[in-house]
């Protein structure tokens, strides 16, 4: 597209000088001059266009003077917008006075025009460098209102209300919650209803950051919770995730995945471990006994696996605690991690407190340990206790 000029000049033979010189640059469409003769007529002319992208501007005009004029300019607020300034050769004064105030160059009479011609150029730089800033901060405006809307997708599907199954209060307690590193992350939670008696539940962890994780961790809850809901045992429901994933896979991306099954009415959970961290029962008089490592490598990565389950009980008062790294590898400014052994001494003193208190309990402890230190990695939490 042409470069738009604007000359405002009280002398009128400029106009014929410029296009004069300029005339090979107006012919091949890359210069388009407007004339002006004062500070006014050109302010009227920038009020009606806005799409002007230099303005050579003499300083001593009738009406409105230059000076006037750059002072109108600037409100404008517009930084492609560039304003070169003209004065006799002994106004230096004035001319100094336009650079403090934001002009972009200046020229002297009588006009040198190869000068202005690389004046000109160099201020014609300077906007297309300045416009396409512009046009990368509105893409990355676009981008981040994007994400803040992928951010509440992302937390609307994951279960919000609490207690979840309001009929079985006296039996369970149920509380989660996710914080992620970025404005999108690849932990998730969930749980739902199979039957009158059971509740499926998982909580994961998905490879890498960001968008490629989140649209990873909403693909896998979706088909963990379809596969579950149907009643499906958490190995064979983990053996039939692996297999779908392994397939999509892109980027070699794969889920770390505790899935269970609790019995609302023995407390006995049967669940598979693929590759996560092993949850911690707390008991009821305060011990903290950690579940054995995981046999079973995680979802997603490797085709073929047949996956294990186990079984175990919950006693009354007992509290099923579950967890992705981001706890325990969050690091303070010394770049020391939280870890296991801090995890379960706060762990200890929440013997009797309710699932959403022992996740705040953990949440203060890591907050303190942390301190000014940036949070690394997403952070998740999913409590399951037996009330009765």
């Amino acid at each position: 597209m042409a470069v738009k000029i604007l000359s405002v000049d009280d002398e009128m033979d400029l106009e014929l000088l410029l296009t004069q010189y300029f005339r090979r640059k107006i012919r091949q469409g890359e210069y388009e001059f407007t004339f002006a003769h004062n500070g006014l007529e050109a302010l009227t002319l920038l009020l009606k266009n806005k799409d002007y992208d230099i303005i050579l501007s003499d300083i001593n005009m009738p009406e409105m003077d230059g000076l006037t004029l750059l002072t109108k300019i600037n409100e404008m607020q517009n930084p492609a917008l560039k304003c070169i300034m003209v004065s006799a050769y002994g106004d230096m004064g004035n001319i100094r006075q336009a650079m403090n105030n934001g002009a972009f160059d200046f020229a002297t009479k009588p006009i040198d025009l190869d000068d202005l011609s690389v004046t000109i150029e160099k201020a014609v730089e300077q906007i297309r460098y300045i416009r396409e800033m512009q046009k990368e901060h509105t893409q990355l405006e676009s981008i981040k209102g994007d994400l803040a809307i992928a951010r509440e997708i992302q937390h609307a599907i994951l279960p919000r209300i609490f207690p979840p199954f309001p009929e079985n209060e006296q039996q369970l307690d149920i509380a989660a919650s996710m914080e992620a590193a970025k404005d999108v992350g690849g932990d998730f939670y969930d749980f739902f209803r199979i039957d009158n008696e059971h509740i499926g539940f998982a909580i994961a962890d998905v490879s890498g950051k960001g968008i490629p994780a989140a649209i990873f961790m909403a693909v896998s809850r979706t088909l963990i919770r379809a596969t579950g809901i149907r009643g499906t045992g958490p190995a064979e429901c983990m053996t039939y995730a692996n297999e779908l994933l392994t397939k999509e896979s892109v980027n070699c991306m794969f889920v770390t995945v505790f899935y269970g099954i609790y019995n609302i009415e023995t407390g006995e959970i049967t669940y598979c471990n693929a590759g996560h961290n092993p949850p911690y029962i707390l008991k009821r008089d305060g011990r903290v006994e950690a579940f054995p490592m995981s046999k079973d490598p995680m979802v997603g990565a490797v085709e073929g696996i047949v996956y294990h389950e186990d079984k175990i009980q919950l006693e009354k008062g007992d509290t099923l605690y579950m967890f992705t790294d981001g706890v325990t590898e969050a690091v303070n400014t010394s770049f020391e991690e939280f870890g296991e052994s801090r995890l379960e001494n706060t762990l200890k003193g929440c013997a009797g407190q309710s699932g959403q208190q022992m996740i705040d309990a953990v949440a203060k402890d890591m907050t303190t340990f942390v301190g000014e230190a940036e949070q690394s990695d997403d952070i998740t939490m999913l409590v399951l206790k037996r009330k009765a």
